[in-house]
């Protein structure tokens, strides 16, 4: 997975550079487009399942920040 997430940040990137002032809704479009292709490749439920498995990941270094 650590080797996928190299890939993907490379990319994002790039596409970021790429967009310029719109870089932040470039970030945002990529989520929705891998997510339903994630979706094509898997099953709903094994993508539901990570993004809750992400927001959690999310909440939880949030609260080590406020800590």
């Amino acid at each position: 997975f650590d080797k996928a997430l190299d890939i993907a940040e490379k990319h994002l990137e790039s596409a970021m550079k790429e967009a310029g002032p719109l870089s932040a809704y470039v970030s945002v479009a990529m989520i929705e487009v891998a997510v339903n292709q994630a979706v094509d490749e898997t099953s709903h439920s094994d993508v539901v399942d990570m993004l809750r498995d992400l927001a959690n990941q999310i909440e939880a270094d949030a609260d080590e920040e406020e800590e």
